[in-house]
């Protein structure tokens, strides 16, 4: 994922977040905090981190593919195969988050 700081800029004190559980590779359960769904390319895609109650710096998101289940009415969310994706995404996502939240780069 990119190397980028992201703080929250001025949240409404009284918004709770909004919380999904997902299953990892290995059968656990995490608990991630749901930043945004970006469109994009005719797609729909998560940007997540992992959810820390009263953590206000992040490091690093994490983006998935959403993928609707048709047959279930669910959805499955599918990393992304190449860093050219990860990178439109989210830069995507800085454009519609930049009044939430302050990007700081970092150097590699």
């Amino acid at each position: 994922m990119p190397k980028k700081n992201i703080m929250p800029a001025q949240e409404p004190e009284d918004e709770a977040p909004a919380l999904l559980e997902l299953v990892d590779g290995n059968g656990d359960q995490v608990l991630y905090e749901l930043l945004d769904v970006v469109p994009y390319q005719e797609k729909e895609y998560i940007v997540v981190v992992p959810y820390v109650e009263g953590g206000d710096e992040v490091e690093s998101v994490e983006i998935y593919e959403v993928v609707p289940n048709e047959d279930d009415d669910t959805e499955t969310y599918v990393g992304l195969k190449t860093r050219e994706e990860v990178e439109a995404v989210y830069q995507e996502f800085q454009k519609r988050a930049e009044e939430y939240f302050n990007f700081l780069e970092q150097n590699e």
